[in-house]
């Protein structure tokens, strides 16, 4: 059995014997055609556990060259061969507008024409998603921007603790360029999502064999909700539900993630919001399974990945990865042979 790993060793430079490019080593910018970013890897990028990276590196990076990002605090590199580049934003808001920022003015390298794939592990809606669902992402909202209220000090026993703030509404939502995302809609909608045994055992006897949970995982479309912590629960389902709502999305909420609305305010930032993608992969539900309670799940402090399973889930994590870089591969083989 494997040693549970931690996820958040991973925001570390991982050495995988590549020799570094200098900055000297190219007259001209180095030109990006599609820049695949993922959170963080497990371990390393070529060990025998599936991280969000270590798929993309194995298909696209071997032999690559990699580039220090030095203004990057946690000291990543950027792969880069024939055109794709691979580059871990760290986990979440802070890390990835950080990390990406320093990239993006990385005078080595041209993204004017670049595609940007945001690329990951999620929880997803419990109410209709299932572990090993794909999501292209239509639209981003920051959950953190915004009041929210705990729910001992309500006056009444209403479910909603958030209440919005018109003024961030700018920077709070983004919806993703329609056309590119219907563009690559087209080409994903059909790839098939597999699933294991003990995941939809799992959700089977969670959600009561309600329909929606023992279906067959699929690639769908929906909203992402991003928030600074991981959060979970009924009253956080009802309020990303909630905020999906308020900003009017093009899809429900569907998945939550920790990076996706700064690396949508970031591009945003750059004019180059129009050319971003995101896809996330479901791995656990947005509530307590198996009459967990937040002091059951979280009282030894650790946030974990692992071959024994993730959030009462055994064995999904590396599948929902797999059913996701199918999605994600048609989309860079296309970019990079030109029919996208």
């Amino acid at each position: 059995m494997m040693q549970i790993k931690k996820l958040f060793s991973l925001l570390s430079l991982i050495d995988l014997g590549l020799s570094a490019v200098p900055a000297s080593a190219a007259n001209d910018p180095v030109k990006i055609n599609v820049l695949i970013l993922p959170a963080f890897e497990v371990g390393t990028m070529d060990d025998d556990f599936v991280g969000e990276a270590q798929l993309y590196y194995q298909k696209y990076m071997i032999g690559a060259d990699v580039y220090p990002i030095t203004a990057d605090p946690y000291g990543s590199n950027l792969y880069v061969q024939n055109g794709v580049g691979l580059y871990l934003m760290g986990q979440g808001k802070v890390s990835a507008a950080v990390n990406l920022t320093a990239l993006l003015t990385d005078k080595r390298f041209d993204f004017s024409d670049a595609y940007f794939i945001v690329s990951g592990c999620a929880g997803s809606s419990a109410d209709s998603s299932v572990a090993g669902d794909v999501f292209l992402v239509s639209s981003v909202v920051d959950c953190d921007l915004g009041h929210h209220a705990d729910i001992r000090e309500m006056s009444s026993e209403s479910c909603t603790v958030w209440f919005p703030i018109e003024d961030y509404r700018d920077i709070s939502c983004f919806t993703l360029n329609e056309s590119l995302v219907e563009k690559a809609w087209k080409l994903v909608k059909d790839i098939p999502a597999e699933t294991t045994d003990s995941a939809r055992a799992c959700m089977a006897r969670n959600f009561d064999n309600a329909a929606w949970a023992v279906r067959d995982p699929k690639v769908y479309r929906g909203t992402a909700v991003a928030g600074d912590n991981y959060w979970k629960g009924i009253y956080a389902h009802n309020t990303a539900k909630q905020i999906t709502e308020y900003y009017h999305c093009l899809d429900p909420y569907a998945v939550t993630d920790m990076e996706d609305s700064a690396a949508a305010l970031v591009l945003h930032k750059f004019g180059m919001l129009d050319r971003l993608l995101i896809f996330r992969a479901s791995v656990n539900m947005d509530v307590f399974l198996d009459g967990e309670t937040p002091e059951t799940a979280w009282n030894d402090s650790k946030l974990l990945v692992s071959a024994d399973g993730f959030d009462g889930f055994t064995d999904i994590f590396e599948v929902a990865m797999e059913n996701e870089f199918r999605a994600v591969g048609t989309i860079v083989d296309a970019i990079l042979t030109g029919s996208f």
